[in-house]
């Protein structure tokens, strides 16, 4: 690594460009360290603070991470959530090859506060199950799901039911109730201090946040869920397509242009 100190390009920036295009290139693999503040240090006769600066911006963008003791690694590349598809997280990961595990935070029954009686069309107070979780993919933490679902609708999940397990699966199987459609909003935001303890990440960490209201085939909600997933780890896709009035114009307006000119006679 070569650094034009007479650039008025700041060192860190030099730094941060050089380990990034090793990051693009593969010579660093997903998974793998970045040298240490002090290795960037020393090497290339900078401050520790310049080198803090470099590998800071790394973490930043989601290009690295960083574990508490044992250094900076590369990030994997981002796994991909579709707009378009009501999938659970057990089946997102199995179809990326990844090795879904649950680390279950509350299983029980609770009141609904105004918001979930509200989504899943119970009176104020109604009781509801909540399930809450840190979903894992090959061990590393990828987001904090908050479930919650009609407890008339479900008795005994609660004894039967392992929440480590597939939720929707279990569904599917023990009450033949299969959800179909929802309706989701994702907002951008920071971590709370909890959150980033849950997640290993650090606080104030961009982090994506999504609500969902999941419903059966006859149109009932089902599950009301709040989470919080890591924005280093996910990106959001959506496949946009015109409206069939707007087709319409363009095709109209394309049939013109080949349509061909009268001359006088």
């Amino acid at each position: 690594m070569i650094l034009d100190r007479s650039s008025a390009v700041p060192l860190y920036y030099q730094i941060h460009q050089n380990l990034l295009e090793q990051i693009h290139s593969g010579k660093l693999q997903p998974g793998q360290p970045i040298p240490s503040e002090q290795e960037i240090a020393t090497g290339l006769g900078v401050s520790r603070m310049t080198a803090r600066q470099a590998v800071k911006r790394l973490c930043d963008t989601g290009v690295a991470y960083s574990r508490r003791g044992l250094g900076t690694f590369v990030s994997e590349a981002k796994h991909e959530k579709k707009a378009s598809e009501l999938l659970s997280f057990t089946q997102e990961m199995k179809s990326r090859g990844r090795r879904p595990t649950s680390r279950v935070l509350v299983f029980g029954r609770a009141t609904a506060d105004a918001e979930v009686a509200r989504a899943l069309h119970l009176k104020p107070g109604g009781k509801v199950i909540r399930l809450s979780r840190i979903r894992l993919a090959n061990a590393v933490p990828m987001g904090i799901e908050n479930g919650f679902l009609p407890f008339g609708l479900f008795t005994g999940l609660l004894e039967a039911f392992d929440p480590r397990t597939s939720l929707y699966r279990a569904l599917a199987e023990n009450y033949g109730v299969r959800l179909l459609a929802a309706d989701e909003v994702v907002e951008a935001g920071l971590a709370s201090t909890e959150e980033a303890r849950l997640l290993n990440i650090g606080k104030n960490v961009p982090v994506f946040f999504l609500t969902r209201v999941s419903y059966a085939e006859n149109g009932q909600p089902i599950e009301y869920v709040r989470s919080t997933y890591r924005g280093d780890r996910w990106k959001l896709v959506s496949r946009l397509t015109a409206s069939p009035d707007t087709q319409m114009r363009v095709r109209l307006d394309v049939n013109r242009r080949s349509l061909p000119s009268r001359t006088k006679s």
